[in-house]
């Protein structure tokens, strides 16, 4: 199988993890897992003296979380929505009643910096909800501009950071993001199952939250994590998986882990302009590639997958999104350019 799609390919060790017994999760072993992942990912996004809370859930799950316990306790949410990701922030706000505005930009392109500016600056907000990658058209924002503009105003900075994490720059104190959102599935190449609310040091002294949902009780999740546990049943496998793979990342480096990345990115994107093929976002980030093809897609797409080669199809009928996560080369990236190619030359006979 290849899996051009997330999490892509992941290496059998840590594949394996999940086929062996279920270790009981209520021991000081689970404890110390917990904990020593905790470490690592605050590490990893620069986030001294922050919190991780984890789900065993998606991470629409964390961003519910976060708009039930957090932005319920602000006056007034602005959303930038460029997607479908971008669409998820207001819904959710829609969902719980609280007000809020939204920034519509559209798929792919670059949002207009000075309107955002001017709705920041204008003092009604005091919470910013957004992507760093617009997973659904695979824009990538400039979030150092937009850090900027909140810290100048006082409006706290919510970032989802899905995609983007382990695949382009990405530091909560650099950019002083006060909370993230992350996921198994995308960015730390694992299974899906599992997503976090990493609270900055600042959120987690501040401590005002007020929770609309027994199941994300932030005050409950961290008082549980003071002994490194959480309130409900954890998928205990993929806190072992996790582990191993935040080890590896741990080892090889946060930098050269998006080279590699950034590598395949590169090399898959060099191959489609070549055959004249143009790409869905104005700005890309590192993780995938939106490509629009002279025909429609979907019968590509079901190709592909007859043959265990798997690519993402997206809203538009002749665009598919190709991620550059696991375990695939570049080598690899530029041959589905070719099975591609190859699979619309046969259509055309």
């Amino acid at each position: 199988m290849k899996s051009f799609a997330f999490p892509g390919n992941i290496e059998p060790d840590i594949l394996a993890i999940a086929a062996g017994q279920i270790p009981y999760m209520r021991t000081q072993w689970f404890s110390d897992l917990v904990l020593e992942n905790e470490s690592m990912l605050l590490d990893l996004l620069e986030c001294p003296g922050g919190r991780v809370i984890p789900y065993t859930a998606s991470g629409t799950a964390a961003m519910d979380a976060c708009v039930c316990s957090f932005v319920s306790t602000c006056k007034r949410a602005l959303v930038i929505n460029g997607g479908d990701f971008g669409a998820r922030w207001r819904d959710l706000c829609r969902y719980y009643g609280l007000p809020h505005d939204e920034l519509v930009v559209s798929f792919g392109k670059h949002p207009d910096h000075a309107s955002l500016e001017e709705h920041i600056a204008s003092g009604r907000y005091d919470v910013l909800l957004m992507q760093h990658h617009e997973t659904s058209s695979g824009y990538l924002y400039d979030l150092e501009t937009v850090s900027k503009s909140c810290r100048t105003k006082g409006v706290y900075l919510v970032v989802d950071a899905i995609s983007s994490f382990l695949t382009d720059t990405f530091s909560m104190s650099r950019f002083r993001i006060d909370i993230a959102i992350l996921s198994s599935q995308k960015g730390l190449n694992l299974p899906p199952g599992l997503s976090f609310v990493v609270l900055s040091k600042g959120i987690v002294e501040q401590r005002k939250f007020v929770p609309k949902s027994f199941y994300y009780d932030w005050n409950d999740q961290l008082t549980n994590l003071q002994r490194g546990q959480t309130p409900f049943s954890p998928a205990t496998h993929l806190f072992m998986q996790l582990h191993a793979r935040l080890v590896k990342v741990r080892g090889v480096g946060v930098l050269k882990i998006i080279e590699q990345v950034k590598s395949r990115a590169i090399s898959f994107r060099q191959a489609c302009v070549e055959r004249g093929w143009t790409f869905s976002a104005e700005q890309m980030s590192n993780c995938l590639t939106g490509v629009y093809l002279p025909f429609p897609v979907r019968p590509l797409v079901n190709f592909l997958n007859d043959r265990q080669i798997y690519v993402m199809p997206s809203g538009p009928a002749n665009m598919i999104r190709v991620s550059h996560l696991g375990a695939l080369d570049c080598n690899e990236q530029r041959r589905l350019v070719e099975e591609i190619e190859l699979w619309e030359k046969g259509q055309k006979k």
